[in-house]
């Protein structure tokens, strides 16, 4: 799975591997994803590029502008974690539907 650079944290990744068994691979810019960077007294400072193309970075955010194309989760309006989760699963399904339905060109 690939996940932002907002999980980039051990305990996600445990957590995804204990349980689901999957992976967890985080896209992340060639820079660490610093807009700047630092050097010590007297060294030259490291060229960082202002865009930079990262793979899989993408899918990542294509997913996500997909979730918020659906009513039901551009707002926040659920009191239970549950439900939400409920809700991400049915909208992927449908995409997924929608995907396998349409004519192969």
């Amino acid at each position: 799975m690939w996940a932002d650079q907002g999980y980039r944290g051990a305990d996600f990744h445990t957590w995804a591997w204990e349980a689901t068994g999957i992976t967890v691979e985080v896209v992340q810019r060639h820079d660490g994803g610093f807009r700047s960077t630092w050097a010590r007294a007297g060294e030259p400072l490291s060229a960082v590029p202002r865009f930079a193309v990262v793979p899989r970075r993408w899918v990542v955010e294509r997913t996500f502008a997909w979730l918020g194309r659906c009513c039901r989760l551009s707002k926040d309006y659920k009191y239970l974690r549950v439900c939400s989760e409920n809700a991400i699963y049915l909208t992927m399904a449908m995409l997924l539907v929608r995907h396998l339905a349409r004519p192969a060109c």
